[in-house]
């Protein structure tokens, strides 16, 4: 035997009994004892591991319908429709799972089911911010009997105001649709492009979301003279044969103007008060309320609060428009007729008995 070997074996036969006998540090019996919590950890979460796997069998083999050789072939052989069978045995098996979405505010809706006036409340123009204004340092001195108070520097719009004022307007926007009156609104700031063609489109009217040429209405002649003309009757049908009665005739004017953005369109303002069109305006705390004919004060800045209001008048728009054709089904048309117009080869007989009016 080596002799190392040999003093190996003499040391632990004369120290072997003393470190049995020593107590363990605190150390070793730390680590002793994490090992030992580690462990039963692991057999927990096995365990509830396998009682979730159980679970999920044993729901899977309750839920789940069996499918028949033939939609086993079908499914096989076309991919969406296995697809579509998969789905619906996870939706058996995983369906009562998690938790239920409350309903929540969703952007879109106000363009896809805009508001009528009669949903015009208080919560939902506070909801939309129609109540910020300015700073104080620019505020307008003729928006004071529109202003509610001061926060913080910033000039608070009365909703109630807004409100009223609001009710207004789509009592004129439905008065003038119903009489088969051309409304034009115009929203130039970017991103007012789909609440301002909505609006036009509910209420049967046009549309501006670029830049207003000036002079399209003092000087609309020149500038709109090539536009194309036509003549409808009272269920806005295009009549033929009026082509050579309206080409000498002057371009059309739209009857009331709704601008979302008054002050970047002062120059449509403008013209539309030298030839006599109403016009509103959404008027913020920075802004002339007499630009426009009816002022909404409301926060014009606020993307939320100019789809609201756009959406309000173009509903109020489209209850005119329904009120005009469901008095033309019973033979009354409210819409004044084109003076000047004859029926198509007559001489001298004038379109009194329907409300042709030409349109752009």
């Amino acid at each position: 035997m080596p002799v190392g070997t040999m003093i190996i074996r003499q040391l632990v036969c004369r120290s072997g009994r003393g470190i049995l006998a020593a107590p363990i540090s605190r150390t070793w019996l730390r680590a002793l004892t994490a090992q030992v919590d580690n462990l039963n950890a692991l057999d927990n979460g096995a365990q509830e591991m396998h009682s979730i796997e159980t679970q999920t069998a044993h729901r899977f083999s309750n839920d789940d319908l069996p499918i028949d050789a033939k939609a086993q072939a079908t499914a096989k052989m076309d991919t969406l429709a296995g697809s579509y069978h998969a789905i619906n045995r996870q939706r058996n098996t995983n369906g009562q799972l998690g938790t239920t979405l409350a309903p929540h505010y969703q952007p879109h809706t106000l363009l896809t089911h805009p508001p009528s006036p009669r949903d015009i409340t208080v919560e939902l123009l506070l909801a939309s911010q129609s109540h910020m204004g300015h700073s104080t340092s620019l505020w307008n001195p003729a928006n004071s009997r529109y202003i509610f108070g001061i926060r913080q520097g910033i000039h608070i719009i009365s909703l109630d105001v807004t409100a009223a004022h609001l009710r207004r307007a789509c009592k004129i926007v439905s008065g003038v649709t119903e009489r088969g009156g051309l409304i034009l609104f115009v929203g130039t700031r970017s991103g007012q492009e789909r609440c301002v063609v909505n609006a036009a489109r509910l209420a049967g009217g046009c549309h501006l979301f670029e830049r207003w040429v000036p002079g399209s209405i003092t000087n609309g002649q020149q500038i709109l003279g090539q536009c194309r003309l036509k003549v409808v009757d009272e269920f806005d049908r295009e009549l033929q044969g009026f082509g050579e009665q309206l080409v000498d005739r002057a371009a059309l004017k739209p009857d009331l103007v709704v601008c979302l953005n008054p002050l970047e369109n002062y120059v449509l303002l403008h013209e539309c008060g030298l030839n006599n069109i109403p016009t509103i305006g959404i008027i913020d705390t920075d802004a002339n309320p007499t630009w426009v004919t009816y002022p909404i004060p409301a926060n014009d800045d606020s993307m939320r609060c100019v789809q609201v209001i756009a959406g309000v008048l173009g509903r109020a728009g489209e209850e005119g428009q329904k009120r005009r054709r469901d008095d033309a089904e019973r033979g009354v048309v409210t819409s004044t007729p084109t003076a000047g117009l004859k029926q198509p080869g007559t001489q001298g007989t004038e379109v009194s008995d329907r409300a042709a009016s030409p349109n752009l």
